[in-house]
Protein backbone atom coordinates (compact mmCIF):
# COMPACT_ATOMS: atom_id res chain seq x y z
CA UNK A 1 0.00 0.00 0.00
CA UNK A 2 1.54 3.13 -0.91
CA UNK A 3 0.96 6.49 1.36
CA UNK A 4 2.18 9.91 0.67
CA UNK A 5 4.11 11.94 3.27
CA UNK A 6 1.15 13.71 4.75
CA UNK A 7 -1.21 10.32 5.34
CA UNK A 8 2.00 9.03 7.01
CA UNK A 9 2.35 11.72 9.24
CA UNK A 10 -1.01 11.35 9.85
CA UNK A 11 -0.85 7.66 11.40
CA UNK A 12 2.41 8.80 13.18
CA UNK A 13 0.57 11.05 15.06
CA UNK A 14 -2.76 8.82 15.92
CA UNK A 15 -0.28 5.91 16.92
CA UNK A 16 1.26 8.45 19.05
CA UNK A 17 -2.33 9.20 20.38
CA UNK A 18 -3.67 6.08 20.67
CA UNK A 19 -0.09 4.81 22.69
CA UNK A 20 -1.36 7.49 25.19
CA UNK A 21 -4.45 6.59 25.43
CA UNK A 22 -4.22 2.72 25.55
CA UNK A 23 -1.61 3.37 28.64
CA UNK A 24 -3.84 4.92 30.54
CA UNK A 25 -7.08 3.14 30.18
CA UNK A 26 -7.56 1.39 26.66
CA UNK A 27 -9.07 2.18 24.03
CA UNK A 28 -6.43 3.09 21.12
CA UNK A 29 -8.61 1.92 18.86
CA UNK A 30 -10.71 4.24 18.68
CA UNK A 31 -8.04 6.54 17.39
CA UNK A 32 -6.17 4.29 15.34
CA UNK A 33 -8.48 2.38 13.22
CA UNK A 34 -10.22 5.31 12.23
CA UNK A 35 -7.61 6.65 10.69
CA UNK A 36 -6.19 3.56 9.00
CA UNK A 37 -9.35 3.46 7.17
CA UNK A 38 -8.74 6.97 6.15
CA UNK A 39 -5.34 6.42 5.15
CA UNK A 40 -6.05 3.46 2.91
CA UNK A 41 -10.13 3.36 2.10
CA UNK A 42 -9.79 0.85 -0.49
CA UNK A 43 -7.47 -1.85 1.35
CA UNK A 44 -9.08 -5.33 2.85
CA UNK A 45 -9.96 -4.67 6.77
CA UNK A 46 -7.81 -7.44 7.88
CA UNK A 47 -4.17 -6.17 6.67
CA UNK A 48 -4.89 -3.16 8.58
CA UNK A 49 -6.05 -4.85 11.65
CA UNK A 50 -2.88 -6.93 11.49
CA UNK A 51 -0.77 -3.73 12.00
CA UNK A 52 -2.59 -2.20 13.88
CA UNK A 53 -2.00 -4.63 16.33
CA UNK A 54 1.92 -4.77 15.57
CA UNK A 55 1.60 -1.13 16.69
CA UNK A 56 -0.69 -1.36 19.47
CA UNK A 57 1.63 -4.69 21.42
CA UNK A 58 4.68 -2.53 21.26
CA UNK A 59 2.81 0.04 23.24
CA UNK A 60 0.75 -2.06 25.66
CA UNK A 61 4.73 -3.62 26.21
CA UNK A 62 6.56 -1.09 27.10
CA UNK A 63 3.52 0.55 29.29
CA UNK A 64 2.98 -2.68 31.02
CA UNK A 65 6.69 -2.57 31.93
CA UNK A 66 6.54 1.12 33.53
CA UNK A 67 3.87 -0.28 35.47
CA UNK A 68 5.57 -2.96 36.56
CA UNK A 69 8.59 -0.79 38.17
CA UNK A 70 6.01 0.55 40.49
CA UNK A 71 3.21 -1.45 41.24
CA UNK A 72 3.10 -5.83 41.38
CA UNK A 73 -0.26 -6.83 39.41
CA UNK A 74 -1.74 -9.81 41.87
CA UNK A 75 -0.32 -12.65 40.31
CA UNK A 76 -3.35 -14.80 40.90
CA UNK A 77 -5.32 -12.63 37.99
CA UNK A 78 -2.65 -11.14 36.04
CA UNK A 79 -0.85 -14.38 34.57
CA UNK A 80 -3.94 -17.09 34.52
CA UNK A 81 -5.79 -13.75 32.68
CA UNK A 82 -2.95 -13.25 30.36
CA UNK A 83 -2.96 -16.54 29.11
CA UNK A 84 -6.80 -17.41 28.30
CA UNK A 85 -6.56 -13.97 27.17
CA UNK A 86 -3.67 -15.28 24.46
CA UNK A 87 -5.51 -17.66 23.59
CA UNK A 88 -8.40 -16.22 23.09
CA UNK A 89 -7.41 -13.64 20.65
CA UNK A 90 -6.08 -15.74 18.83
CA UNK A 91 -9.49 -17.54 18.11
CA UNK A 92 -10.87 -13.77 17.55
CA UNK A 93 -8.16 -12.65 15.08
CA UNK A 94 -8.91 -16.06 13.14
CA UNK A 95 -12.80 -15.26 12.91
CA UNK A 96 -11.85 -11.60 11.78
CA UNK A 97 -12.51 -11.80 8.42
CA UNK A 98 -15.97 -14.02 9.01
CA UNK A 99 -18.00 -11.65 11.39
CA UNK A 100 -19.41 -8.78 10.00
CA UNK A 101 -18.79 -6.02 12.78
CA UNK A 102 -22.01 -4.83 12.05
CA UNK A 103 -23.58 -7.21 13.55
CA UNK A 104 -21.59 -7.03 16.65
CA UNK A 105 -21.78 -3.01 16.88
CA UNK A 106 -25.10 -2.56 18.66
CA UNK A 107 -23.68 -5.48 21.39
CA UNK A 108 -20.60 -3.47 21.98
CA UNK A 109 -22.30 -0.18 22.12
CA UNK A 110 -24.66 -1.72 25.12
CA UNK A 111 -21.52 -2.89 27.00
CA UNK A 112 -20.28 0.54 26.56
CA UNK A 113 -23.40 2.24 27.67
CA UNK A 114 -23.45 -0.33 31.19
CA UNK A 115 -19.62 0.72 31.55
CA UNK A 116 -20.85 4.34 31.55
CA UNK A 117 -23.56 4.13 34.00
CA UNK A 118 -21.33 2.18 36.01
CA UNK A 119 -18.57 4.79 36.64
CA UNK A 120 -20.57 7.52 36.55
CA UNK A 121 -23.31 5.99 39.24
CA UNK A 122 -20.54 4.63 41.36
CA UNK A 123 -17.83 7.33 41.71
CA UNK A 124 -16.42 5.11 44.47
CA UNK A 125 -15.72 2.37 42.48
CA UNK A 126 -11.85 2.35 41.35
CA UNK A 127 -11.16 5.35 43.67
CA UNK A 128 -9.23 2.61 46.18
CA UNK A 129 -9.24 -1.26 46.37
CA UNK A 130 -12.21 -3.11 47.89
CA UNK A 131 -9.74 -6.32 49.12
CA UNK A 132 -13.46 -7.88 50.47
CA UNK A 133 -14.03 -8.59 46.44
CA UNK A 134 -11.05 -10.16 46.10
CA UNK A 135 -12.07 -13.72 46.60
CA UNK A 136 -11.40 -17.05 44.66
CA UNK A 137 -14.65 -17.17 43.31
CA UNK A 138 -14.70 -13.54 42.07
CA UNK A 139 -11.36 -14.31 40.52
CA UNK A 140 -12.08 -17.15 39.05
CA UNK A 141 -14.87 -14.99 37.29
CA UNK A 142 -12.88 -12.29 36.50
CA UNK A 143 -10.12 -14.03 34.62
CA UNK A 144 -12.84 -15.72 32.03
CA UNK A 145 -14.80 -12.63 31.97
CA UNK A 146 -11.13 -10.70 30.90
CA UNK A 147 -9.62 -13.46 29.55
CA UNK A 148 -11.44 -15.45 27.29
CA UNK A 149 -14.08 -12.99 26.85
CA UNK A 150 -11.93 -9.44 25.97
CA UNK A 151 -9.58 -11.86 24.82
CA UNK A 152 -12.00 -13.29 22.30
CA UNK A 153 -13.50 -9.44 21.53
CA UNK A 154 -10.04 -8.14 21.08
CA UNK A 155 -8.66 -10.28 18.39
CA UNK A 156 -11.92 -9.95 16.58
CA UNK A 157 -12.64 -6.46 16.53
CA UNK A 158 -10.55 -4.59 19.50
CA UNK A 159 -11.79 -0.99 20.00
CA UNK A 160 -12.59 -0.89 23.73
CA UNK A 161 -10.63 -3.84 24.90
CA UNK A 162 -8.16 -1.96 27.18
CA UNK A 163 -11.41 0.11 28.93
CA UNK A 164 -13.32 -3.39 28.98
CA UNK A 165 -10.57 -5.21 30.94
CA UNK A 166 -10.21 -1.91 33.42
CA UNK A 167 -13.99 -2.34 33.86
CA UNK A 168 -14.01 -6.18 35.00
CA UNK A 169 -11.32 -5.94 36.73
CA UNK A 170 -12.52 -2.89 39.20
CA UNK A 171 -15.76 -4.11 39.26
CA UNK A 172 -15.52 -7.97 40.14
CA UNK A 173 -12.52 -8.06 41.98
CA UNK A 174 -12.20 -4.33 43.65
CA UNK A 175 -8.77 -2.95 42.21
CA UNK A 176 -8.46 0.87 42.37
CA UNK A 177 -8.03 1.95 38.58
CA UNK A 178 -4.61 1.91 38.58
CA UNK A 179 -3.93 -0.89 39.53
CA UNK A 180 -6.58 -2.41 36.94
CA UNK A 181 -4.91 -0.41 34.47
CA UNK A 182 -1.44 -1.94 35.49
CA UNK A 183 -3.18 -5.42 35.23
CA UNK A 184 -4.77 -4.46 32.35
CA UNK A 185 -1.59 -3.49 30.40
CA UNK A 186 -0.29 -7.10 30.50
CA UNK A 187 -3.52 -8.96 29.85
CA UNK A 188 -3.58 -6.66 26.67
CA UNK A 189 -0.07 -7.42 25.55
CA UNK A 190 -1.16 -11.07 25.46
CA UNK A 191 -4.52 -10.35 23.29
CA UNK A 192 -2.30 -8.40 21.13
CA UNK A 193 0.30 -11.01 20.77
CA UNK A 194 -2.61 -13.88 20.18
CA UNK A 195 -4.30 -11.52 17.59
CA UNK A 196 -0.88 -10.54 15.54
CA UNK A 197 0.08 -14.19 15.39
CA UNK A 198 -2.86 -15.27 13.63
CA UNK A 199 -2.89 -11.96 11.22
CA UNK A 200 1.29 -12.66 10.61
CA UNK A 201 0.97 -16.47 9.61
CA UNK A 202 -2.12 -15.21 7.28
CA UNK A 203 0.12 -12.72 5.81
CA UNK A 204 -1.97 -9.23 6.78
CA UNK A 205 0.66 -7.75 8.51
CA UNK A 206 2.27 -4.38 6.80
CA UNK A 207 5.94 -4.65 8.37
CA UNK A 208 7.48 -1.53 7.71
CA UNK A 209 4.32 0.84 8.03
CA UNK A 210 3.70 -1.63 11.61
CA UNK A 211 7.27 -0.84 12.84
CA UNK A 212 7.06 2.94 11.83
CA UNK A 213 3.87 2.91 14.26
CA UNK A 214 5.07 1.18 16.80
CA UNK A 215 7.63 3.53 17.68
CA UNK A 216 5.23 6.06 18.36
CA UNK A 217 2.80 3.96 20.11
CA UNK A 218 5.68 3.38 22.28
CA UNK A 219 6.51 6.79 23.14
CA UNK A 220 2.59 7.65 23.98
CA UNK A 221 2.46 4.91 25.65
CA UNK A 222 5.45 6.08 27.97
CA UNK A 223 3.62 8.98 28.65
CA UNK A 224 0.46 8.09 29.46
CA UNK A 225 1.86 5.17 31.86
CA UNK A 226 3.83 7.66 33.91
CA UNK A 227 0.71 10.47 33.90
CA UNK A 228 -1.67 7.44 35.28
CA UNK A 229 1.22 6.57 37.56
CA UNK A 230 1.27 10.08 39.03
CA UNK A 231 -1.79 11.34 39.06
CA UNK A 232 -3.67 8.37 40.39
CA UNK A 233 -7.02 6.73 39.88
CA UNK A 234 -9.38 9.99 40.12
CA UNK A 235 -7.24 10.70 36.50
CA UNK A 236 -7.48 7.59 34.88
CA UNK A 237 -11.48 7.15 36.01
CA UNK A 238 -11.81 10.85 34.93
CA UNK A 239 -10.22 9.68 31.15
CA UNK A 240 -11.99 6.46 31.52
CA UNK A 241 -15.38 8.15 31.01
CA UNK A 242 -14.13 10.50 28.17
CA UNK A 243 -12.69 7.42 25.83
CA UNK A 244 -15.95 5.40 26.49
CA UNK A 245 -18.24 8.77 25.42
CA UNK A 246 -15.92 8.66 22.27
CA UNK A 247 -16.11 5.13 21.81
CA UNK A 248 -20.16 5.27 21.80
CA UNK A 249 -20.09 8.03 19.80
CA UNK A 250 -18.37 7.02 17.21
CA UNK A 251 -19.76 3.76 16.94
CA UNK A 252 -23.29 4.79 17.17
CA UNK A 253 -22.23 7.42 14.26
CA UNK A 254 -21.41 4.28 12.29
CA UNK A 255 -24.61 2.90 13.30
CA UNK A 256 -26.50 5.67 12.59
CA UNK A 257 -24.76 5.72 8.59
Amino acid sequence: MDAGPEVVALLLAAALAAGWIDAVVGGGGLVMLPAMLVAFPNAAVAPLLGTNKLSAIMGTASAAVTYFRRIRPDPRIVWTTAGLALLGAGGGAALAGSVSSDALRPTVMVALAVVLVLVVARPAMGAAADPALLTRRRIAVAVLLAGGGVGFYDGLIGPGTGTFLIMVLTAVVGLDFVHASATAKVVNTATNLGAIAVFAWNGDVLWLLGSGLAVCNVIGAQIGARMALSRGSGFVRAVLVVVVVLLLARLGWEQLS
